[in-house]
C-alpha cells in the first residue's frame, strides 16, 4: 500500500501561494514545500510570519524539518527557505536546471554574484533522484514548461505540483516567461495526468475562477484534472494546448512581485549582497522609449 503523508496547507493570500508541511507518521520527521517570505512591495520590508506559523505547527506536532523544496523559481513571491534553514538546520533543494534560470537571468539584472552553477542551494535535482523524508520515499518528477527548473514532487501517494497545474476550473500554468515553453508544459502535464487516478494532486497557487467558487482550494486528483481542467482536460490535443496557451500568455501582465522574486529567488531566498552601507538593495531594470 502506498504510504500517506501527513499534509498540512497554509495558503498565503496575497499572493496566493500555498506552502505545504509535509511529515512522515513513522518517524515525524518533514519537509516544507515552497515556504513564502511575507514581504510589502511598497515599503520594501519583509516578515517571517508565514514561516513561523509552519515552524509553530511543526513543533506543536513533534514533526523535524529536514528538507526545504522548491518546485522553481517563484516570480510571484519570495521564498522563506534561508528562515526556515536558519531555525532548523534543513536543506534546501530545487531543480537541477536552476543553473539555467541563474544563466538567463544573471545578465537581466547584472547578479555577477550568483553561481550560474546552482550553488547557492543544498541539493540540486534531477529527474527520477529520491529524497528520504524518514521512512516516506520523495520521487523528483521535472515538469518544465511554466519554466525550465520546474519540478513536481510525488510522496506516497501525494504529488505537489508547483505551478504547473491549477484547479481544473482555473486551468494551467503560463508559458511565457524566460525559458518557458507552452509544448513543454504540456507534455509535462500529460506526465502527471498519466500517474494513477487516484494520486492526490496539490496546487502551489490558487486563484477563484471568475463567476465560479467563492472559496480557495488547492486539492485535487489526476481523475479530476484528466476529466475536467478548463485548459487541457477530456483528451485537448498538443497544438490545440499551445495555440491556446500562446495567445492566452500574450493577454497577461507581469506578476506584481516578478522582479524583486527572481533577484531573491534565484539565490535559493537570499538577498542580493549589501552595499558598502549595509543596506540590500534590488535592482529594477529601465528601459526609457521615448
Amino acid at each position: 500500500m502506498t504510504a500517506k503523508p501527513l499534509i498540512q496547507a497554509f495558503f498565503d493570500e496575497p499572493t496566493n501561494t500555498v506552502s505545504y508541511l509535509v511529515a512522515d507518521p513513522a518517524t515525524k520527521k518533514a519537509a516544507v514545500i515552497d515556504p513564502v517570505l511575507d514581504y510589502d512591495h511598497k515599503s520594501g520590508k519583509g516578515s517571517v510570519k508565514s514561516a513561523d506559523a509552519i515552524l509553530a505547527k511543526a513543533k506543536a506536532d513533534g514533526f523535524e524539518i529536514v528538507w526545504v523544496l522548491e518546485t522553481h523559481v517563484h516570480a510571484d513571491h519570495l521564498s522563506g527557505a534561508p528562515y526556515i534553514k536558519l531555525k532548523t538546520g534543513a536543506k534546501v533543494a530545487i531543480g537541477e536546471r536552476i543553473r539555467e534560470v541563474q544563466k538567463i537571468f544573471r545578465p537581466v539584472f547584472n547578479a555577477m554574484d550568483v553561481s550560474g552553477e546552482g550553488s547557492e542551494f543544498d541539493r540540486l535535482l534531477k529527474d527520477g533522484d529520491t529524497i528520504e523524508i524518514g521512512s516516506l520515499k520523495g520521487e523528483v518528477i521535472a515538469t518544465p514548461g511554466h519554466t525550465p527548473a520546474c519540478v513536481s514532487y510525488k510522496i506516497g501517494d501525494a504529488v505537489f505540483v508547483g505551478d504547473t497545474l491549477f484547479m481544473p476550473d482555473y486551468g494551467t500554468a503560463r508559458a511565457d516567461f524566460p525559458g518557458g515553453d507552452a509544448r513543454m508544459l504540456y507534455r509535462s502535464i500529460k506526465r502527471l495526468l498519466a500517474l494513477p487516478p487516484q494520486t492526490r494532486l496539490f496546487m502551489c497557487h490558487d486563484y477563484l475562477p471568475k463567476g465560479g467558487r467563492t472559496n480557495y482550494a488547492w486539492e485535487t486528483t489526476v481523475a479530476e484534472e484528466a476529466a475536467r481542467n478548463v485548459h487541457i482536460g477530456s483528451g485537448v490535443g498538443e497544438d490545440e494546448f499551445v495555440a491556446m496557451r500562446t495567445a492566452r500568455d500574450a493577454t497577461l501582465s507581469a506578476p506584481v512581485l516578478l522582479i524583486p522574486s527572481i533577484q531573491v529567488n534565484m539565490r535559493a531566498g537570499k538577498l542580493p549582497p549589501a552595499d558598502a552601507n549595509g543596506v540590500h538593495y534590488l535592482r529594477v531594470p529601465v528601459k526609457l522609449e521615448f
